[in-house]
């Protein structure tokens, strides 16, 4: 598998919640950092998809997370 390397900056607070992450979880800095953006991105996805289908949910008068949990429960 061909990898990348990205250089960030961190403030001192993120910093340091970074390695007081790291300590607890035993995860090394770098994989803590993968997984935090690999979250962020899937999320941002699921935002973008979440957007692009509640005009077909709302003409379904499906409005609210709860109208949809209530249909697939």
């Amino acid at each position: 598998m061909k990898t990348a390397t990205l250089t960030i900056r961190l403030d001192k607070d993120l910093d340091r919640l970074l390695t007081k992450a790291s300590k607890k979880s035993r995860k090394n800095r770098s994989e803590i950092a993968r997984e935090a953006l690999k979250r962020q991105l899937r999320l941002e996805q699921f935002e973008e998809l979440r957007k692009r289908i509640m005009p077909f949910a709302e003409a379904r008068g499906l409005l609210t997370d709860e109208d949809i949990f209530s249909q697939i429960s």
